[in-house]
């Protein structure tokens, strides 16, 4: 008997999502994208653009692509805003460990204290090695923002990257905190330490939980 062999190309020419994957429970919704070039900063502002955290959904999360600096060796950083507040300096504890690897082969990993919060008002590092502004040097991540309408519990947010750092050392970076608020966080702003955001992208997701 012969083979038949079914080639199914429908997955592969889709071009749009399917209403009943992004309905679904844990399904990603796109809500807004920002580019830099040349950027003092690149933030979510409520109600700029339809922007807005609310309790739409459960957890937002924010994609960090090829995140690159204009200054040679800054760490990108984010803080956020209170319902109401301005000024990007909310209360975080925190905490923040990396893994590294060299191009040379040396290798590392460790707590950074130099990374953490203990009741700072300060933009939060994410990456934990300075990036560098060679053409091929960026930084990449997922931040997740778990409930920030609430006003009953702090706003908790985990974050887990990759970086090339200026002294060309790979760099996995984790970090954990929460902002010390019961106000709702509806702004988030990052930068790098120093210096524009010379190019990249930062996407910004809901999450469905039903």
């Amino acid at each position: 008997m012969a083979l038949v062999k079914y080639n199914d190309r429908s997955l592969r020419n889709l071009t749009t999502t399917p209403a009943a994957a992004e309905s679904s429970p844990g399904a990603l919704v796109h809500i807004k994208t920002l580019t830099a070039s040349s950027s003092a900063t690149l933030a979510f502002v409520d109600g700029s653009d339809s922007v807005v955290l609310d309790n739409t959904y459960p957890i937002y999360k924010f994609e960090l692509i090829n995140v690159h600096p204009a200054t040679d060796g800054q760490k990108i950083t984010f803080q956020g805003n209170a319902a109401g507040a301005s000024g990007f300096n909310e209360t975080i504890t925190s905490t923040a460990f990396d893994a590294e690897h060299s191009e040379g082969a040396a290798n590392s990993f460790s707590y950074n204290t130099s990374g953490d919060q203990a009741q700072g008002t300060a933009y939060q590092p994410l990456s934990q090695n300075n990036v560098g502004n060679d053409n091929d040097q960026s930084a990449v991540g997922n931040l997740f923002l778990f409930n920030p309408s609430s006003t009953t519990f702090v706003k908790h947010f985990i974050y887990t990257g990759n970086s090339l750092n200026s002294g060309n050392y790979n760099s996995n970076d984790f970090v954990a905190g929460y902002f010390n608020t019961t106000s709702a966080i509806d702004e988030i702003s990052f930068k790098f330490e120093s210096g524009n955001i010379d190019s990249g992208q930062i996407k910004l997701y809901g999450i469905k939980d039903s």
